[in-house]
């Protein structure tokens, strides 16, 4: 019999962000993160107005506050829900005109010179059902495949719902009783009044609704079967507790606040790990690799052979070698929540039934993600392309921000991943019992950790009675640091040092 893996979750906050990993065996799954003072823009809800409509588009932009006016298709109406089975039909969309007043859903973040994709045809997640307050639509989840219990589920659903209403039922509803989903409906319902109430009095360009943050949606919509949950921050830890408490499938007992003096990722084997995801290049166990480039327009990956040379001919090592690649890809994918089309330039194959197997196996590997994903049969030169639906932030742009040496067609690590890996080597310097470090970085990176005050929640309380030191140059690379320690009663300093808050 298989031996079930260990799963885990490990949620932390710092340096204004909240980080989520799932791991299976120890080897990290998937990563989240979010910024700690909200959560993010998908899903919110805004009081907008029509800026200018586009008939030839079919298209209307509105102005919700945002950098960039949002996208609102005009003739979109279920058609985007189509990753569940029902039937639909849509109230008919009053025309709009410019200066009118709408209530809009962001339903696809702003990319690039993008802005955000919007919809009039609002929805409330929770954990059984969506409520779908404006759509005449009923829909369930697809990984739910017992046809008797997908029919009374949806006969369940028809009857929570008013004319006009929708309902889709989630994945989680298999488990529930009807009781729960006329709770849960209730609740829905009485959300999306307030949303009303607030936007009647709210100025144009604010939110009336916003998304609930990283911690309390994988709290809401994960953890089932998990073995344990760490958490490295007293106050996240009570949240996460607090809905632990409601998951019977989870529990209290099962929650632990990490005390240690290391960082909790360096702790558990995970810093590296996740320091990995920015790298472009990904090794495969059989020494092959991957070359994963992202652009504006679509994610592409490169396949080597690298080091492998196989045991019998060219051509089943490559067939073993792009295997291993289908795996894989699927894997960073979802570690690195790449969105969009991908782009999978495997090596040749003359053999047609191994490029069906490569396919075959692709098509496995990304049905396990919980993001829909859809791909192509391979072409005759060896590429797949894929869709990845997008469901946050990508991890790209929590590691990355564009280079500002060579016109931002390049990347260098961010900001806020910069000052990560700093905490940790200072973390790690008082766990060795330094009672000072001393940093020496880039001179706009210690700048932007003051003035977003980075570690400002370490030194008022752990750190507090330590000293830190920065050391700012102007000759430093953005990504170029040191830390070090001292236990020193003086220590010697130049003039530009500073100390931390």
């Amino acid at each position: 019999m298989k031996k079930e893996s260990k799963k885990e979750w490990f949620f932390d906050r710092f340096c204004g962000t909240q980080m989520v990993v799932y791991t299976e065996d120890g080897k990290i799954v998937e990563v989240g993160v979010g910024s700690d003072k909200g959560g993010d823009l998908l899903g919110n809800i805004y009081k907008g107005k029509v800026a200018n409509v586009v008939q030839g588009m079919q298209a209307a932009f509105v102005s919700c506050g945002m950098e960039r006016n949002c996208y609102l298709p005009l003739d979109e109406g279920p058609a985007r829900l189509s990753s569940y089975d029902g039937s639909a039909g849509v109230k008919e969309r009053r025309t709009l005109k410019e200066g009118d007043e709408v209530l809009v859903q962001v339903v696809k973040l702003p990319r690039g010179n993008k802005g955000a994709k919007v919809t009039c045809d609002l929805s409330f997640v929770g954990k059984t059902l969506i409520y779908l307050p404006n759509t005449d639509f009923l829909g369930i989840s697809r990984k739910i495949t017992d046809t008797e219990v997908r029919e009374s589920l949806l006969k369940e659903a028809d009857k929570l719902r008013e004319p006009g209403e929708g309902f889709i039922v989630r994945t989680a509803a298999e488990t529930v009783t009807r009781r729960h989903l006329k709770t849960e409906s209730e609740y829905l319902k009485r959300m999306y009044r307030s949303v009303l109430a607030a936007a009647k009095t709210a100025p144009v360009g604010s939110a009336v609704y916003r998304e609930w943050d990283l911690p309390v949606k994988v709290m809401r919509d994960s953890l089932g079967g998990v073995s344990g949950i760490y958490v490295g921050d007293k106050e996240l830890y009570e949240r996460v507790l607090y809905f632990a408490r409601m998951r019977p499938d989870v529990g209290e007992k099962k929650v632990t606040l990490y005390t240690g003096e290391r960082t909790m990722f360096a702790n558990y084997g995970l810093s590296e790990q996740i320091y990995a995801l920015s790298d472009t290049h990904v090794a495969l166990e059989n020494g092959g690799s991957l070359v994963i480039d992202a652009t504006e327009a679509m994610t592409v990956i490169d396949v080597n052979t690298g080091r492998y040379i196989g045991d019998v001919d060219l051509e089943s090592t490559v067939f073993e070698t792009n295997l291993t690649a289908a795996r894989e890809i699927a894997r960073q994918v979802r570690l690195r929540n790449i969105g969009g089309i991908v782009a999978v330039d495997f090596i040749d194959m003359a053999d047609e039934e191994h490029r069906l197997a490569v396919d075959k196996e692709l098509a496995d590997a990304l049905a396990g993600d919980k993001a829909k994903c859809r791909s192509l049969p391979m072409t005759e030169m060896c590429v797949t392309l894929f869709t990845r639906q997008r469901t946050n932030n990508e991890l790209q742009s929590f590691l990355l921000k564009p280079c500002p040496h060579c016109t931002r067609q390049g990347y260098v690590l961010s900001d806020v991943y910069m000052a990560m890996r700093i905490r940790s080597e200072i973390v790690d310097c008082f766990a060795q019992g330094y009672g000072s470090v001393i940093i020496e970085l880039n001179r706009s990176l210690m700048e932007k950790i003051l003035s977003e005050g980075y570690f400002r929640k370490d030194a008022e309380g752990a750190w507090r009675g330590k000293r830190v030191y920065m050391i700012g140059h102007r000759t430093y690379h953005e990504e170029q640091f040191s830390v070090r320690g001292d236990n020193s009663a003086v220590l010697t300093l130049p003039d530009n040092a500073q100390i931390l808050y």
